[in-house]
């Protein structure tokens, strides 16, 4: 019999006051966590890991979302058994200004440049 779960499950988020802008461009330099942030943008909502279309494995799509948490770009949670992901829009525009909206609006044009 399983023990019950005394406690809930939490992630840890780094303070953005204590990320530098290196890690954070290190974090968006891999197009595969670019398209994970644009995903998130364009979805208005928390997504699960499971519901993004990556073109990675699960587990190598788990390592990048940890990146990008531990950048600070992406904030996790759980919910039941599902962990959530979501950005972390208005605290990285106070820290970095500018910046998430530029990597969204920039991979959307290279996506459509790719398109045609």
């Amino acid at each position: 019999m399983a023990r019950p779960r005394t406690a809930a499950r939490t992630v840890e988020h780094p303070d953005l006051s204590e990320v530098s802008l290196q890690q954070v461009l290190e974090a968006l330099v891999d197009p595969v966590r670019r398209m994970v942030v644009s995903q998130l943008a364009r979805a208005g909502e928390d997504k699960s890991c499971g519901t993004f279309d990556a073109p990675v494995s699960l587990s190598t799509l788990t390592h990048h979302l940890n990146v990008l948490r531990e950048a600070g770009v992406i904030r996790q949670y759980y919910r039941g058994t599902a962990k959530l992901n979501t950005l972390r829009a208005g605290e990285m525009e106070e820290q970095f200004p500018g910046l998430l909206s530029a990597v969204v609006h920039a991979s959307a044009a290279e996506s459509e440049e790719g398109v045609a």
